[in-house]
């Protein structure tokens, strides 16, 4: 971890470069950018995928922030940046060494340093070649869509990259073929900049399949209402499993404590992690969570109070509530997330407002 003058002079750094390098991101990355979301990534997806888009090249980098090659992440940074005492400030942040368990002090070779200010905006700056790339290769696909379906019509196939830092899934409208040819053109220009795809966990899927991304599962299904199929996105299996320990381990908490302290840590967990999944089809895991968490505080409650039976103890926790019990206590009632009401989140696309308008961006140092 930086110290807390390198986290400031960090700091500082970034708010100069960010601007500047924001203007040539492409709007298909997400992550670590202003005004952008995991959402917005999942909403392209979505977008893209309802669209033919149906095989999808699902990567996984091998440890992106720790093997980014220094001299091309410094070249890349110089095709932006002319200021000399800013190009050696980055570097000898890329330089600065780890201090180690044993309290010895390694030099560092490649990669961004973990939990530095400046590490997310380079490694962007880093995976900006992947971007760059696809982006060249969508232009020579056509610049419209009557362009691209005459280029399909040849045989040949149209591709759209989703980014958000180091995950990435490239949606393919063509074949499996394509797909595989695809993962190849990846693992050559990810070379470019010292980083490596992981042959064993990037896979490639139909959307009939679907696949798990940024904790969401994206598959394609037969409308319950209707004959016809949709694309539909809703909590991934290990991000309920994730939830659940979590939940769990809370209520194996001392029973001690007050109810409302340990109701103050659910609701924080349920609250947070309903608010991420509400714009999915999440109605039924959000009535699942709170069926268990429910459940789970019972049993803490009756771990409390022994020798309590349960119409006490519910007379006890249930405050003025009527209808369904709750546990309450000071004020403090365990959060339901079947309550959360499931909204649609829209594709924004290049709409996405950024936060320096044109002509308030710095010019070009150098």
């Amino acid at each position: 971890m930086p110290t807390f003058t390198d986290r400031v002079v960090q700091a500082a750094l970034k708010i100069v470069l960010e601007p500047i390098f924001e203007a040539d991101f492409e709007p298909y990355s997400y992550g670590f950018r202003p005004n952008r979301r995991a959402h917005d990534a999942i909403a392209e997806i979505h977008y893209y995928t309802s669209r033919g888009y149906d095989w999808v090249l699902e990567g996984d980098i091998k440890a992106c922030f720790d093997e980014i090659d220094h001299t091309a992440l410094m070249g890349l940074v110089r095709e932006r940046i002319g200021d000399r005492r800013v190009l050696r400030l980055v570097k000898a942040f890329l330089k600065s060494g780890i201090l180690s368990t044993d309290l010895v002090n390694r030099d560092t070779f490649a990669g961004t340093p973990q939990g530095g200010i400046l590490s997310p905006l380079l490694a962007n700056v880093a995976l900006s070649v992947l971007d760059e790339h696809f982006a060249r290769l969508w232009q020579k696909t056509g610049r419209t869509g009557s362009e691209r379906m005459r280029h399909r019509r040849h045989g040949g196939a149209t591709c759209r990259l989703v980014r958000y830092a180091d995950d990435f899934v490239l949606l393919i409208h063509g074949s499996r073929l394509h797909a595989e040819e695809l993962k190849s053109e990846v693992s050559e220009v990810l070379k470019q900049v010292g980083l490596r795809l992981s042959q064993e966990k990037t896979t490639i899927a139909h959307i009939d399949e679907g696949f798990d991304f940024l904790g969401f599962r994206i598959q394609r299904r037969n409308s319950k209402k209707s004959h016809k199929q949709y694309v539909y996105t809703y909590p991934s299996k290990p991000s309920m499993q994730t939830v659940c320990r979590k939940v769990k381990a809370i209520c194996r908490q001392s029973i001690s404590q007050p109810l409302d302290e340990l109701l103050k840590q659910l609701n924080w967990l349920l609250r947070g992690w309903a608010n991420y999944f509400r714009h999915s089809s999440a109605k039924t895991s959000l009535n699942y969570l709170g069926y268990y968490t429910w459940h789970r505080v019972w049993g803490w409650l009756r771990r409390k109070h022994r020798r309590v039976p349960w119409k006490k103890l519910k007379r006890r926790y249930q405050g003025n509530q009527v209808g369904a019990w709750l546990p309450e206590q000071d004020g403090v009632r365990l959060f339901n997330p079947a309550t959360v009401t499931i909204t649609r989140y829209r594709f924004r696309g290049a709409r996405i407002p950024s936060p320096w308008s044109t002509s308030a961006q710095p010019a070009v140092a150098g």
